[in-house]
C-alpha cells in the first residue's frame, strides 16, 4: 500500500510541475495534494503542521498567479485586453510547433490584445505586451518554484521514511 500511494504522489508532483508551466492545470494545488497523498502512507505519521503551511502556501500561490500577471499588465500601463491577449497568446504558443512558443506567444497576445481591442499602438503598447509578459513570467517561475519545493519535501519525507520503500 505505501508503494502504491507513493508513486501516485510522485506522478502528482509531476503533473504539479508540469501544471506549473501549462495554464490549463493547476500545478501548485496538484502538487498539494501529492503530499497528502504520501501522508495517506500507513507507514509515515501524520504532520498537521507540515500539511497546513504547505497547503496555505499553495493556496495564496495559487491566488497569486491570477493577480500577479493583471498586476504587470497594469504596472507598464496594458489594459484588460493585453492580459485576456497574453492568456490566449499562451494557449496558441503551447499548441503552435515553434520554437519557444510558450515564451513568445503570451507577448505576441499581449501585443495584439492592446493594439485590436485596446487601440494601443506604437511604444506603448510594446511596452504593456511587455509588462503582461514580465507579469506572466514571474508568475510561472514563483508557480514552479513553489512546485519543485514541494517534491524535494516529498523526496525528504519518503528518504527520512525509507523503510516505506524497504
Amino acid at each position: 500500500m505505501d508503494i502504491i500511494l507513493i508513486i501516485i504522489g510522485f506522478l502528482l508532483m509531476l503533473i504539479g510541475i508540469a501544471g506549473s508551466i501549462l495554464p490549463v492545470i493547476p500545478g501548485t494545488p496538484i502538487s498539494w495534494c501529492g503530499l497528502i497523498v504520501l501522508y495517506l502512507s500507513p507507514s509515515l505519521p501524520f504532520d498537521w503542521t507540515f500539511i497546513i503551511i504547505t497547503g496555505i502556501v499553495a493556496i495564496v500561490i495559487y491566488i497569486l498567479d491570477y493577480i500577479i500577471p493583471a498586476v504587470g499588465t497594469k504596472k507598464f500601463g496594458g489594459s484588460r485586453a493585453g492580459a485576456w491577449g497574453t492568456i490566449i497568446g499562451l494557449f496558441v504558443g503551447i499548441l503552435a510547433p515553434i520554437p519557444f512558443g510558450i515564451l513568445i506567444g503570451p507577448f505576441l497576445g499581449a501585443l495584439v490584445g492592446e493594439m485590436a481591442f485596446n487601440q494601443t499602438h506604437g511604444q506603448k503598447a510594446v511596452w504593456a505586451a511587455f509588462g503582461s509578459f514580465v507579469g506572466f513570467l514571474a508568475s510561472t517561475f514563483m508557480k514552479l518554484f513553489a512546485t519543485c519545493v514541494f517534491l524535494l519535501l516529498f523526496c525528504w519525507k519518503v528518504w527520512e521514511y525509507r523503510g516505506l520503500l524497504f
